[in-house]
């Protein structure tokens, strides 16, 4: 296959691809290094040349970038814009011409724009401070040999990673992280687990030696080593890799960025694609800006032909325009965002990216990793039993001289036999002290089993081994029954792995225990693979990991709000069965990684919708069916804590993670669990749906009053000889609408609306605008009548008592309909708004009636209307929550929905 200029790059970037083709004393001397190691001064000089050992990763913007981000919003654009034209026409034209000056209509756009952009900024610099914090807490060494002068003698010292250079020798043992790319030197035993690069789980054996083993097993030449297989080869050590077992001693031949592992992440970083909250925002926004700008234009040409006065007519249409643009919609969103981020902040969660509190809400499928997140990522040992399943106290003596004495790195299994072992017991009662250790055959994954010698006080060598079923029963020759050693025949070597495999089938993993009594004449101090064999089969070890506490009560709490839960692993898939049916998830039959490495992208999106466990997977696959199931039209979460989890974290509408995971994966996560518990999951849930209920609610009044609004305007201005309104009048009336609005986010939503997920809906606020925007016209243009057959309000002479009139009916009929249409329900009976948004409406409804009276109304070209006018507005308003009720329910009932 061609190679694309941007693999050409990487290949090219990557040292280790050169240096794996040199010999240990050619790699010296490129890095002017030596055995005994780097000097302070030598150290100091190369980080200064090859700068700190930190791979890309995606930085927390500078408080003012932050800020500036936080105002990239379209609404915000376009009012700016908006600002501007009324800069010219109300500022600079008239101080041009010496005639009076206006800058309420700036003052007023600007203020709201600030207030938004500014409340965003806020809460988002806060959550990345808090996430900085995080990181911050973790420190990682490595050993290294440095010296302080040529002359002086070396020493192994720790330094932190960062702090690593090219050319630095360095000392690697059971249960460290490679610090860097390096070059072996010297190994014994090394066994190196690449999964966070190739996500396969099996830990593969380093040498120091020049070539490699490619996975088919042919040796391959230095000439032949490419980026394509360099995993592959022997003698190269990757960064962010671990060491499960053995020794190493190595030279530094890449840091940073020009690791392997640092290409990788830099190749990532500013990948991540829009989520459905982005895409949501961005067709609602685009509806209403396009509707604007057919609207506005038919405004002006109405009022310009019919008025004669196109200046006043264009001020006007700028204070339609206005008035349309929901311009509060980033300051609601914001702060709907912000209030759901302090509520998860309570519950110790940290909310890296506010949009990631709505996605949470639109979230339809839950995909989670089992490993540390459904399961407590902590083996326990369940059993020891003997070969007929019996309880045997005797194979948990064996177990536990073989994991106590190992001097390799104890893995959970490991750490299980010991904590079993201490809780059950006492050491001594098990052979503390009567057995010496006299060699030790480590554990690799080609033998999969460990073996130990110890010596009794009989003088006695002893072999004691565990390991894979079958791989122990491939060495043994007895089993051990009833005080006999018994001929491991056929039939009872199939009577064991049937037994083993029951256990399988409940969700254990299991292990075989056996022994083998050494002849004197065959005793030595050290032993060999070779000597494993003719092995006495003790019994079996069955191993749990139990699933989290709160992950049954999760899930069930999830699926009662409509989020399904899908389980992608790299694991076994009969353990993960049985732990799914443990927390009450409906396994069916697994999707294998070797499964959906052979399908389709058509012929696996339909299997993905059915199946609800998906094992052996990695992580690309993972993120595969992350994209699947979005292109499905699901709102996709991911719950992960590993390095090679970050690709699916990315992709993920919302990725989750917790605060023990590794960078990459907090990075690439838009929210942070603080706590152990899975229930926060479905609070977040709740948080996020309250959350797009509340924005919901705003856009679709907003909409649907604007339209009202225009459509009033339209019908005015065909027959009225003044304009309906003054634009000074429609700003001052969009501000105090917009204030009242400022409280929804403090609003309580239906328990009804929180039962499902939610996603945006361009077409049904469409749907919205007209159904319900021309409700509201019907009593504005009641109004009209009134004012010009009942008071007279029917010349130009009277026409600033007619804009009084429309402007309360206007601004009181907009801000009591919040409370019709907050609720499908029946406002004030069957659902009351929270109390702050019941005080800011009625506030802005006594402001609003207060202002024709006030002085500041007499300056806007307002006047104080007759006590006979009231009866009228009460009137009106109340048939118009009369008539806005009974559409409501005309319209849940077509159309199925409300928001």
């Amino acid at each position: 296959m061609k190679q694309t200029t941007k693999e050409k790059k990487f290949n090219t970037h990557i040292k280790a691809v050169t240096e794996a083709k040199n010999s240990l004393e050619e790699t010296l001397a490129n890095y002017q290094a030596d055995l005994s190691g780097l000097t302070e001064h030598e150290a100091k000089q190369r980080i200064e040349q090859y700068g700190k050992n930190e791979v890309a990763r995606e930085r927390v913007p500078s408080a003012f970038i932050q800020l500036l981000l936080a105002f990239n919003n379209p609404f915000i654009f376009v009012l700016l814009a908006l600002a501007a034209v009324s800069f010219v026409t109300d500022y600079w034209l008239p101080l041009q011409n010496g005639e009076p000056t206006d800058i309420t209509g700036i003052t007023i756009i600007i203020v709201m724009v600030s207030l938004s952009g500014l409340l965003r900024f806020w809460q988002e610099f806060r959550s990345n401070k808090a996430a900085e914090a995080l990181k911050s807490m973790i420190k990682t060494t490595a050993t290294v040999l440095r010296r302080q002068t040529k002359t002086a003698t070396a020493q192994t010292i720790e330094v932190p990673l960062d702090q690593l250079v090219p050319g630095d020798i360095i000392y690697l043992s059971a249960g460290d992280m490679m610090p860097a790319d390096i070059r072996l030197i010297e190994s014994r035993d090394l066994f190196v687990s690449q999964a966070v690069l190739t996500g396969e789980s099996i830990p593969i054996e380093k040498y120091d030696t020049l070539g490699s083993v490619s996975q088919k097993g042919s040796e391959e030449t230095p000439a032949e080593i490419n980026a394509s297989n360099i995993l592959d080869i022997n003698h190269i050590g990757f960064m962010g890799t671990n060491i499960i077992s053995g020794t190493a001693k190595g030279i530094v031949i890449a840091t940073g960025a020009d690791t392997y592992f640092g290409s990788l992440a830099k190749s990532i970083i500013g990948t991540r694609s829009q989520t459905a909250f982005d895409k949501g925002v961005n067709s609602v926004s685009w509806l209403l800006i396009r509707f604007m700008l057919v609207m506005v234009p038919i405004v002006l040409l109405i009022n310009g032909l019919t008025k004669g006065d196109w200046l006043d007519a264009g001020l006007f249409a700028l204070a339609v325009a206005v008035g349309l643009t929901p311009e509060m919609l980033p300051m609601i969103v914001s702060a709907n965002l912000a209030k759901g981020a302090v509520g998860m902040a309570k519950r110790k969660v940290v909310v890296k990216r506010l949009n990631a509190i709505q996605n949470f809400g639109a979230m339809d499928i839950l995909c989670t990793d089992k490993t540390g997140t459904l399961t407590q990522d902590r083996i326990i040992l369940e059993q020891h039993l003997d070969i007929h399943g019996q309880l045997d106290p005797a194979v948990l003596q064996l177990a536990w001289l073989n994991s106590y004495y190992q001097s390799g790195m104890k893995n959970l299994m490991d750490k299980a036999i010991i904590r079993f072992a201490e809780e059950k017991t006492k050491p001594k009662k098990l052979g503390e002290g009567k057995y010496t250790k006299i060699d030790e055959l480590p554990f690799d994954f080609s033998r999969r089993r460990l073996s130990v010698v110890m010596q009794n006080d009989d003088n006695q060598h002893i072999m004691i081994c565990k390991g894979a079923v079958e791989e122990m029963l491939s060495i043994a020759t007895h089993v051990y029954e009833q005080g006999e050693e018994l001929p491991l025949t056929e039939e009872r070597k199939e009577k064991l792995i049937n037994l083993a495999y029951q256990y399988n089938q409940d969700g254990f993993r299991v292990l075989a225990v056996g022994f083998k009594i050494i002849a004197t004449q065959d005793t030595k101090t050290q032993y060999s693979v070779a000597d494993e064999n003719a092995l006495v089969i003790r019994g079996f070890l069955t191993f749990l990991d139990p699933p989290k506490d709160s992950a049954s009560e999760a899930i069930n709490a999830l699926r009662e709000h409509g989020v399904a839960v899908k389980v992608l692993t790299g694991d076994n898939d009969i353990i993960t069965t049985k732990i799914c049916r443990e927390v009450g998830i409906e396994a069916g039959k697994p999707l294998l990684g070797i499964e959906i490495e052979q399908m389709s992208d058509d012929q696996l999106k339909p299997l993905i919708e059915e199946r609800t466990i998906f094992a052996k997977l990695t992580p690309l696959q993972k993120s595969r069916i992350i994209r699947l199931l979005q292109d499905n039209g699901h709102t996709v979460g991911f719950l992960g804590d590993g390095i090679n989890d970050a690709p699916a974290l990315r992709d993920s509408d919302v990725g989750i993670s917790v605060d023990t995971a590794t960078d990459i994966a907090k990075e690439s996560a838009d929210i942070i669990l603080l706590e152990k518990s899975l229930m926060v999951l479905e609070e977040g849930v709740v948080r996020g749906r309250e959350t797009f209920g509340n924005i919901m609610k705003y856009l679709n009044m907003t909409a649907s009053s604007n339209f009202g609004n225009v459509f009033s305007v339209l019908v005015a201005s065909a027959f009225l000889p003044f304009l309906p309104m003054l634009a000074i009048h429609l700003l001052i009336q969009n501000l105090l609408y917009d204030i009242s609005q400022l409280s929804l986010p403090w609003d309580k939503m239906d328990d009804e609306f929180l039962q499902k997920p939610r996603k945006w809906d361009a077409s049904n606020i469409r749907r919205f605008m007209i159904w319900i925007g021309p409700t509201s016209s019907i009593f504005d243009i009641t109004t009209y009548a009134i004012m010009w057959f009942v008071f007279s309000a029917n010349n130009v002479d009277m026409q600033s008592l007619f804009h009084s009139g429309w402007f309360i009916e206007g601004l009181l009929s907009q801000t009591l309909v919040v409370h019709m249409l907050r609720t499908q329900k029946i406002p004030f009976i069957q659902s009351t708004a929270a109390f702050p948004v019941i005080v800011m409406t009625i506030l802005i409804m006594v402001v609003g009636i207060y202002i024709p009276f006030s002085p500041f109304g007499s300056m806007i070209g307002l006047e104080p209307l007759p006590w006979s006018y009231f009866p009228w507005l009460a009137g009106i308003l109340i048939s118009y929550c009369i008539l806005t009720q009974l559409v409501k329910t005309f319209y849940i009932k077509r159309f199925g929905q409300w928001f």
